[in-house]
């Protein structure tokens, strides 16, 4: 058991960390936050008018600042962005405040998932299939090096993977202090 304040969804657009992530946190009965909701309601501007107007830099340097003030809280469940994960003050506030799933999902199924989505900067490019395997192979180890639990979620629909990701949270988070907060 890794006990930790929050529940951390990390991985790549489209596998699922809020839709699953929101079912998981009302099972638990944890407050469920996305943060690229949060940003666009904080800023009055959307994920794709922030790139727009402050490049990907200045959209990351939000993201952190919210990451941060999130993982200070407790008893959240928190959907970080896809590339939260390559700022490595994310990563070890991440890993230092929750416990961290990392729902992973195949290219092929990203794109699947994703192929209505036009909302996604990240994605406006040509060749949508190339654009995810370089974001797979630029973030995927990042993804592994704070995940406390990987989660598959293959093609099973959100109810399933709800259930079925609950039941493993279960079996290995303890909602608790943090090992640096009982030490002191």
């Amino acid at each position: 058991m890794n006990p930790a304040p929050n529940l951390v969804f990390v991985g790549p657009m489209g596998a699922g960390k809020t839709s699953v992530g929101r079912r998981v946190a009302q099972h638990l009965g944890l407050e469920f936050v996305d943060t690229d909701q949060l940003l666009e309601a904080r800023t009055g501007a959307s994920v794709p008018l922030i790139f727009e107007l402050e490049g990907e830099p200045g959209f990351r340097q939000r993201e952190r600042a919210l990451v941060a003030e999130l993982c200070a809280r407790e008893g959240l469940a928190i959907a970080t962005g896809g590339g939260a994960v390559l700022d490595p003050a994310n990563r070890e506030v991440v890993r230092a405040r929750g416990f961290v799933v990392h729902l992973h999902v195949s290219v092929d199924e990203q794109l699947r998932r994703l192929a209505r989505d036009r909302h996604r900067p990240l994605l406006q490019t040509p060749d949508r299939q190339e654009r995810l395997l370089v974001l797979a192979r630029q973030r995927q180890a990042l993804y592994e090096e704070v995940a406390d639990l990987r989660f598959e979620g293959g093609q099973r629909s959100v109810a399933q993977s709800a259930r079925r990701l609950l039941s493993l949270i279960q079996d290995h988070w303890h909602p608790g202090p943090t090992d640096k907060e009982t030490a002191t």
